[in-house]
């Protein structure tokens, strides 16, 4: 019943013996409508005094642990076709096993025997660089004859000038001698003509006192003929040491340059014979690649290059293979504004695709399904999606991951911060205020030992 008239029925008459106002007019609900509001209010105002626990999320995927534990293709070092196949696709295979057969494509390759040639080529070139060594050898002692045979030669032409200037020095006194009886020789046939004149000598006295002076001219001519001879063989030994001295010296000097061109030519060679034998570790480096193997323990994942016969390029992908033994961990992606609060061993909570969790994101220890994880690498560099690159390995003070857990499967994050009431958590994602910066427990002692200590 509408109670709108100015004149009010129930002021004048009593209602409540009525059983229709008695069912019109219940204000009871209204009781507990107030008291249940009441207990409400009290309950939000608890819970919003309640610790709530900061946290940074981010979205990543599983991983390894360390670059050499994850999903890599196999390449070939050469450009190839393949031969043949010796594993199938989810074949688990070890260290150093054959995967696949190649053959060579390139035309100067294709030689069945070049190595067995190349290696034939550097047997010829090390033994001429050993005969060029025994040529050098040999013009070394080449040029120590000669210059033996010069000392010889010199020795021999110097006597020979010494003989010459000794000659002199006696063909000099014969020559005074000579001129000493000519002197003689005149006087005395001056003075055997005077005493002819005077009518002492006879005519035939005269006569043999000219034949000796004449005599003694011619050997005094004579004489000084040999004089001359002698300082002409002084002279001649003395051209004899210059010439042997220059004969000898052309002759070393051609020898030597024998030599150096034999030098030379041995080291030219021995340059071709490295090549050769760079040559020859190559090719015989190149026909070991034409087995492609396993470069660790692991399963073939897929064949990038499937068919027989089909050809590939140098260093392109031919299949694909997970490592055996890894130890996962998870690569997460947080906002540069949330950076500064990560730090390396920072605690995080982790759940993973296909695997339920009930997850309370501010209250981690009421959460059921995830698992731990600690901050063991953090990227200094921004990434291409405009965020930063966290890595994240298990936490073995909290139990292991799932053992069925695989590389590349998603995952999402928490990283665990400070504890604050609800009320100032709500406050903040009202303002969009970031989590409160702070420092792990760690720093925080050692900023506290370094204040004390000073």
């Amino acid at each position: 019943m509408l109670n709108i008239s100015n004149n009010p029925l129930h002021n004048k008459i009593s209602l409540e013996g009525y059983t229709a106002f008695k069912k019109a007019c219940r204000s009871g609900h209204y009781t507990y409508f107030n008291r249940l509001l009441g207990v409400a209010a009290i309950v939000l105002l608890i819970v919003l005094f309640l610790p709530w626990t900061q946290n940074v999320n981010g979205n990543g995927f599983v991983t390894t642990l360390t670059p050499g534990q994850r999903p890599q293709t196999i390449q070939s070092g050469i450009p190839g076709r393949i031969e043949k196949w010796y594993v199938q696709e989810g074949d688990y295979v070890k260290k150093g096993d054959t995967i696949l057969y190649i053959s060579e494509i390139k035309n100067e390759y294709q030689d069945p025997k070049l190595l067995e040639r190349t290696q034939q080529q550097l047997a010829a070139k090390s033994q001429s660089v050993i005969s060029y060594q025994g040529k050098v050898k040999a013009l070394k002692n080449q040029v120590v004859a000669l210059q033996n045979e010069r000392s010889l030669k010199l020795s021999q032409a110097t006597n020979k000038l010494q003989q010459a200037r000794l000659k002199i020095k006696s063909d000099s006194i014969d020559l005074l001698a000579a001129q000493t009886n000519e002197t003689i020789a005149q006087r005395q046939y001056d003075r055997t003509v005077t005493l002819q004149a005077e009518g002492i000598k006879a005519v035939k006295d005269v006569e043999t006192k000219r034949l000796k002076l004449q005599e003694t001219q011619a050997k005094l001519v004579s004489q000084e003929n040999k004089l001359l001879a002698s300082r002409n063989k002084v002279i001649n030994a003395q051209l004899e040491i210059n010439r042997i001295a220059a004969t000898y010296a052309d002759k070393i000097a051609k020898s030597t340059s024998d030599r150096f061109t034999a030098e030379s030519d041995q080291l030219e060679t021995q340059v071709q014979v490295t090549k050769l034998e760079n040559k020859s570790t190559n090719y015989a480096m190149r026909s070991s690649l034409y087995y492609i193997t396993a470069p660790q323990n692991g399963y073939i994942n897929k064949a990038i290059k499937s068919g027989i016969g089909e050809t590939f390029k140098e260093g392109e992908q031919l299949v694909g293979i997970m490592p055996a033994d890894y130890d996962l961990a998870v690569e997460t992606f947080v906002d540069p504004i949330d950076l500064p609060l990560i730090h390396l061993g920072e605690h995080v909570r982790i759940q993973f695709d296909g695997w339920p969790a009930i997850f309370f994101s501010g209250w981690p220890n009421a959460s059921f399904g995830t698992y731990g994880g600690k901050v063991v690498a953090i990227e200094t560099f921004i990434s291409s999606n405009g965020k930063f690159r966290i890595l994240i390995s298990p936490d073995h003070n909290e139990g292991q991951w799932p053992e069925n857990v695989r590389v590349g499967s998603g995952a999402y994050t928490i990283a665990l911060l400070e504890d604050v009431p609800i009320w100032y958590e709500i406050w903040r994602q009202l303002n969009g205020f970031p989590p409160n910066y702070y420092r792990p427990d760690a720093k925080k002692e050692d900023t506290k030992k370094t204040k004390n200590k000073k």
